[in-house]
């Protein structure tokens, strides 16, 4: 069903709408975002942080007034509302990190994990191998990293496109289990980027518009707490698997993605802005919150390309499913 298709008072709906939602129960994503904020609240409130504390506990409010909302307008933009409602959440989830690790850098981490990066870039001739072509492939690179920013608004919008919104679902909950756990891994490994641990060294030979850009939001937006896992590959891989769960039909698109993926992880490496295995972390930690995903959002799984349906000819009676999410 399309968003919105309506005939003569009679809305057409996706005959397998979720239980959870007929219950008025909040949606699986949804459940990941404030279990995150809860904890990471709590954390906070301990650093004494406190308004970040209050400001986080307002979370649970907004998704049950949004659910109450739903419930009681069934109208088309309530739906859409919680669905776009985790990508400002994502950033402020990341950003949340800040506020609840305990300690300072450790530098014991860099002085560990360098040896790795060295042995990629300088003995296995990587960087030479990325500047072989002069400033195309680094421009590439950076180019992707910087990308990466928009990526999961628009493949959301994407998603809708190619499968409507009733694909948001699975889409979300696979991005957010991968991405949220690795937020919440950060604090627990307090860590500079190489770049500034070890200013001046095993940097790239070129300079390229896109790199002074990354370098200039870097500096000025990134957070200061950790740099392991890497967020950026969590959140490059887990898009890539979560444009997989949501639209299966369109291979293509997912091995696109990957690609992307796999760009931004050489980048975080070449461009000094995380240690290799940051990266590696981050990728095994997306494939966990794939499997999760997976895990979540089977009972609600479409399934079939023409979903039974039924008719609804009364406003105080359940919204369409092709409005529900996961």
């Amino acid at each position: 069903m399309r968003l919105g298709e309506v005939c003569q008072g009679r809305t057409r709906c996706d005959s397998r709408y979720p239980a959870w939602r007929k219950s008025g129960l909040l949606r699986p994503s949804e459940w990941l975002l404030v279990i995150y904020f809860l904890v990471a609240g709590m954390r906070a409130g301990l650093q004494g942080h406190y308004s970040i504390a209050a400001l986080d506990g307002c979370v649970p409010l907004l998704f049950a007034a949004l659910e109450a909302c739903e419930r009681s307008l069934s109208r088309a933009w309530t739906a859409i509302a919680r669905d776009w409602v985790a990508m400002p959440l994502l950033l402020i989830a990341y950003w949340n990190v800040d506020f609840v690790t305990r300690s300072r850098w450790n530098p014991a981490f860099g002085q560990r994990w360098i040896g790795i990066d060295r042995l990629l870039l300088n003995d296995w001739h990587g960087r030479a191998l990325i500047e072989s072509l002069g400033s195309f492939l680094p421009s590439v690179l950076e180019l992707s990293y910087l990308l990466l920013y928009t990526m999961p608004p628009i493949l959301l919008g994407l998603v809708y496109l190619f499968g409507g919104r009733r694909r948001a679902g699975p889409f979300l909950v696979t991005l957010l289990s991968g991405t949220l756990l690795t937020y919440a891994l950060l604090p627990q490994f307090p860590s500079q980027s190489p770049r500034l641990s070890f200013p001046g060294q095993d940097l790239p030979s070129l300079m390229t518009l896109f790199r002074t850009v990354n370098v200039w939001l870097l500096d000025r937006w990134d957070i200061r707490a950790s740099v392991f896992p890497s967020g950026h590959v969590a959140v490059a891989y887990s898009s890539a698997f979560a444009v997989m769960a949501a639209l299966p039909e369109r291979r293509w698109f997912g091995r696109v993605m990957l690609v992307f993926a796999c760009l931004v992880a050489v980048q975080t490496v070449y461009g000094r802005y995380h240690f290799a295995v940051d990266a590696a972390a981050g990728f095994l930690i997306s494939l966990l919150g794939h499997a999760v995903g997976a895990t979540v959002s089977r009972p609600f799984a479409l399934g079939g390309s023409r979903p039974s349906t039924f008719t609804l000819r009364s406003p105080n009676m359940e919204p369409p499913s092709g409005l529900a999410g996961d």
